[in-house]
């Protein structure tokens, strides 16, 4: 501490710090060859999410290995467009969503098309959300931020079966 009269006081102090060691986060570019493989599929997706800008990243995502993007805002919703559509061959599934969760909308959706991939994806991931999520209905399931090569080698690995 340095203080002067009439001038001020300066107060000097210290906050340990650890330092933490930072995962390697590279996200490596998508291979053209690996959407081309999956674009052949001309894929129907139905992206429920109530996040619009979570919405907007998915959909252009999206439409580079889809023939059709459609939205919904909420669990009923989703319902419903799955109803509408039972064409479907994919379905990204936010599990926070309002006036029905992505759980209880998996759910009841498998009461009535057991078959179409449905990856659920959260960005509030905490231990046991992956078995929670398989317990739901879902195929598969994916953190926020979404790492895009990781997602396209997912929906490879369950459209080219």
């Amino acid at each position: 501490m340095e203080s002067e009269e009439g001038k001020g006081s300066t107060f000097y102090f210290t906050i340990p710090y650890i330092s933490v060691k930072e995962e390697n986060t590279e996200i490596k570019d998508v291979d053209s060859s690996e959407i081309k493989e999956v674009q052949m599929k001309n894929l129907k997706i139905l992206l429920a999410e109530d996040d619009e800008i979570s919405y907007s990243f998915l959909k252009i995502t999206m439409q580079k290995i889809g023939k059709e993007v459609l939205h919904a805002i909420t669990g009923v919703e989703a319902i419903e467009a799955c109803r509408s559509n039972p064409d479907l061959d994919l379905v990204l599934m936010d599990i926070r969503m309002p006036e029905m969760d992505g759980n209880e909308a998996t759910r009841q959706i498998r009461r009535f098309n057991k078959d179409v991939i449905i990856i659920a994806q959260t960005g509030y991931a905490y231990a046991g959300d992956s078995e929670k999520a398989k317990e739901a209905g879902y195929t598969d399931y994916i953190t926020k931020p979404i790492n895009i090569t990781l997602l396209f080698e997912m929906i490879k690995k369950y459209i080219n079966k």
